[in-house]
């Protein structure tokens, strides 16, 4: 197995334990146990001359890969700001710029606004952001969709339970630039993201099991004053190290944490 399906597989045992005890406890019990990026980009604009494919995480404060108490790890390190949306369409935030923050913005809020157990709201947001050169990208991702409810024995097609809802939070981002044939360096990214969900359910509760510390990537491109979504250059894809707070190998590798916007 290669390291794209092995990750990919790892991703779903979590994404379907996870939902297998939070949502069939609250459907059935009513309760669950369930990088140099910002340097010169401080107003969004576009970076001439970035170098490609290579991993852009924030300045170390007292010097490259130390702090004053030691090595230096994404908890210690310069949290990057995500920019604020300007617009909300088809479930999707808009208005971010052509800048490596806003591509990394564009990615953090769409995962998060994801409904993704639903494959009628997923459609919809998938067909928002998809590129021109992705035509089929919607539509793999609703299968996707359809196949994990089916294997949930929940319906192919649909949403969840009214009382349940189901909150993404990514912690931290991997953000490189992609050397696109026939594009300027920094109009393609690979945004890798570190993110907990858990659910609460009716009167408040509490999911004692949420899923914590998964991965998944995505490649956008600025086409038409917008970041979209496309998989024509997964072939260029690369893979990190598994994303640890406290990891000095995570913060070599380019991983930073996020911080939404007041």
């Amino acid at each position: 197995m290669d390291s794209s399906n092995g990750l990919k597989a790892r991703r779903a045992r979590f994404v379907l334990a996870a939902i297998v005890v939070a949502v069939a406890a609250l459907l059935v019990a009513g309760g669950f146990t369930a990088a140099n990026l910002m340097r010169g980009d401080d107003k969004g604009e576009p970076q001439a001359g970035a170098t490609p494919a290579v991993s852009i995480p924030a300045p170390a404060p007292t010097g490259t890969g130390y702090a004053a108490a030691g090595p230096m790890t994404p908890e210690k390190g310069h949290k990057i700001t995500l920019r604020k949306p300007t617009g909300q369409k088809d479930g999707v935030s808009t208005g971010f710029p052509g800048s490596p923050s806003g591509g990394l913005s564009a990615v953090v809020y769409f995962w998060e606004e994801y409904a993704w157990l639903d494959d009628e709201k997923a459609a919809q947001q998938l067909k928002a952001v998809a590129s021109t050169d992705s035509p089929r990208y919607a539509d793999k991702r609703v299968s996707e969709i359809r196949a994990m409810r089916e294997a949930l024995g929940l319906p192919p097609s649909g949403g969840i339970s009214a009382d349940i809802n189901f909150t993404t939070a990514v912690n931290a981002v991997r953000g490189t630039t992609v050397q696109a044939p026939g594009l300027p360096v920094g109009d393609v990214m690979q945004v890798w993201v570190s993110y907990d969900r858990f659910a609460t359910g009716p009167k408040g509760g509490r999911d004692e099991n949420p899923l914590r510390g998964d991965m998944v990537d995505f490649i956008v491109k600025w086409q038409d004053g917008a970041w979209k979504f496309t998989d024509a250059y997964d072939s260029l894809r690369t893979f990190p190290v598994a994303y640890e707070p406290t990891s000095t190998y995570a913060w070599d590798d380019g991983w930073v944490q996020v911080r939404h916007a007041d």
